[in-house]
């Protein structure tokens, strides 16, 4: 198959991370090259029924040999961190200004465009970090040719492609009687499965937190809290736009799709529903526990402020016996100047008429009921 050099856009390094949008009246096509992303890797899967090659390759031109086979090739680019690798890659490929675009400026947002010979898919890519719960989440762009499918990924590790890969080699199941369009399938489906294992993280985590908001909340509970449902977000921000475009490839029926592919993107987009679903149930489990945990402290404040409140009832009739009892008199003037002052018995007696009423009051306190619970929330 004959290549001819396509038109590329401009290239422009990024200094900064956070500069990844387009400055106002930018030329269609301009993409920008993130300064500190790693340098492109590149690996070509070539495979039919009897055939398989599986290498890496210093440059795109390589893979050029494959193309114009017969069999089915997988170009795996990771990394976009060269200018020159990316324009000689939309050289042999023959990539519109626009796909180009689209596959260097990340993140962009999930979705499918159709471009006659060849078919661009954005996707969304998380994989659960190691020891901790989280994701890392990447850009992975697909373009489906005839017989070829290229990926890009933003950094050359933590993909889900792996299984993908052993199929390939081991030759199971029909991916390698199928078509380029079934490695694409092949491809989307490990992406969207990918998202099961982190949601499996969570859930473990918010059994966790559930737990710790009834036993023991703490402010570091309310950060998980925040943390949790700000990742949950980050995950339906991914996995919603994902859903439309692999809906948009079943309902369009594009060329490149047979419809035998598009039977088990039905089944891609069933998993994408299961996920979203999964989404929304936890979203409202870390927002129902953002509510316990108010309720929590709230009433942890509350019981506290009901054992302030009975200690300071039962001392209000003691400070009033003893400020009384503080006071000047003079017995010589009148008799009743605080005549008990000159009894014999009268320091026990007003000792002992405070303790009678500190025990009626916590007597009182206790058949109401209102003693119990302030006992249970000292102990915790």
């Amino acid at each position: 198959m004959a290549r001819k050099l396509s038109r590329l856009p401009k290239l422009i390094t990024r200094p900064y991370e956070d500069e990844f949008y387009h400055q106002p009246g930018a030329v269609p096509g301009t993409i920008f090259i993130d300064a500190d992303a790693p340098p492109p890797i590149i690996f070509l899967i070539d495979y039919n029924q009897t055939n398989f090659i599986r290498e890496q390759i210093a440059t795109p031109e390589e893979c050029i040999p494959y193309l114009d086979g017969e069999s089915i090739s997988w170009v795996d680019v990771q990394g976009l961190g060269s200018q020159e690798i990316l324009q000689r890659l939309g050289q042999v490929f023959e990539l519109h200004p626009l796909v180009l675009e689209d596959i260097v400026n990340v993140p962009e947002r999930p979705k499918t465009e159709d471009y006659e010979d060849q078919l661009l898919f954005i996707a969304r890519m998380v994989v659960p970090k190691e020891r901790i719960c989280g994701f890392h989440s990447e850009q992975v762009s697909l373009i489906l040719g005839k017989n070829y499918l290229l990926t890009v990924q933003e950094e050359p590790e933590n993909d889900c492609f792996e299984t993908v890969r052993s199929r390939i080699e081991k030759s199971k199941g029909i991916i390698r009687k199928q078509g380029a369009d079934y490695l694409a399938y092949a491809v989307l489906d490990a992406i969207i499965d990918g998202f099961f294992p982190v949601l499996e993280l969570y859930g473990e985590r918010i059994e966790e937190l559930e737990e710790e908001v009834i036993v023991k909340p703490t402010p570091q509970t309310l950060q998980n809290i925040y943390q949790i449902r700000r990742e949950l977000l980050q995950l339906r921000r991914a996995i919603w736009p994902q859903r439309d475009a692999i809906n948009s490839l079943i309902r369009d029926a594009p060329d490149l799709i047979s419809e035998e592919v598009r039977i088990y993107l039905r089944d891609c987009y069933d998993h994408t529903v299961q996920v979203m679903d999964m989404v929304e149930t936890y979203r409202e489990l870390a927002s129902g526990l953002m509510d316990v945990y108010l309720s929590a402290v709230s009433n942890k404040m509350n019981e506290i402020m009901k054992v302030l409140t009975i200690v300071s009832t039962i001392f209000i009739p003691l400070t009033f016996i003893a400020g009384i009892y503080g006071m000047n008199f003079n017995t010589e003037k009148s008799p009743y100047n605080m005549p008990e002052l000159n009894s014999y018995w009268g320091y026990p007696l007003c000792w002992a008429v405070m303790l009678a009423i500190a025990v009626g009051l916590l007597f009182f306190f206790w058949r109401r009921g209102w003693l119990q619970n302030s006992v249970v929330i000292k102990q915790n």
